[in-house]
């Protein structure tokens, strides 16, 4: 989410900032790019918590009490000295947190300051400038929300003290930048399109009537 969140953030800007330059700007190259370095960013994290984890020792019990298999809850179950590995969990995550909520920011900076310099009505005259300025803060306000969540739960989950570790409430935590984001997704993007608005308003009215 952390690089695929850069990457829609990306996508945003180039489509307020040069919408008529967006489909040359967000070539199919391009999205291959970005698409594959959120794969590779992703694979290395993946692998360097993997290998930490085959150097630990594990000599009790082999029951993860969380929903999948985390980094944090498994370490728990190691007999083995772990601190190598929650330093590298730290470090790791928060240069990918920095990183990320750093290149959200900026992209949004930009967007904002895209949107202020829009003209006070387009090349027929028709549109002002409140309105066009609305439209377009309005296209990334469902995606902030979803940021916002995932790496704020984040951030709960990996920067707040040892000594308040719990795995309940990492569980109730986990539920949040899990299946809640990727449900949440089509729900609010999908109610951002104008059919799906116009068949919503049909449904309440045939229901009503």
């Amino acid at each position: 989410m952390g690089s695929s969140g850069r990457r829609k953030c990306f996508a945003r800007y180039q489509a307020i900032s040069n919408s008529l330059l967006y489909m040359v700007n967000m070539s199919t190259k391009t999205c291959f790019q970005l698409l594959a370095g959120v794969y590779f960013v992703g694979m290395i994290d993946a692998l360097t918590h993997t290998t930490l984890t085959f150097h630990s020792c594990f000599c009790g019990s082999n029951e993860i009490y969380h929903f999948f298999c985390d980094v944090p809850p498994l370490l728990l179950l190691s007999c083995s000295d772990t601190q190598v590995n929650e330093l590298v969990i730290f470090t790791v995550f928060g240069f990918t947190e920095l990183s990320t909520i750093s290149g959200v920011l900026a992209s949004y900076c930009c967007i904002i300051s895209s949107g202020l310099k829009m003209p006070s009505t387009d090349r027929r005259g028709l549109m002002p400038s409140a309105e066009g300025r609305l439209k377009a803060f309005s296209t990334c306000t469902s995606h902030l929300t979803a940021v916002a969540i995932f790496q704020g739960t984040m951030l709960f989950m990996y920067f707040r003290p040892s000594s308040s570790y719990s795995l309940d409430q990492d569980k109730i935590t986990s539920l949040f930048y899990t299946p809640e984001i990727p449900m949440l997704n089509p729900l609010i993007y999908s109610l951002r399109n104008k059919d799906v608005k116009e068949a919503l308003k049909n449904l309440k009215n045939k229901i009503l009537s």
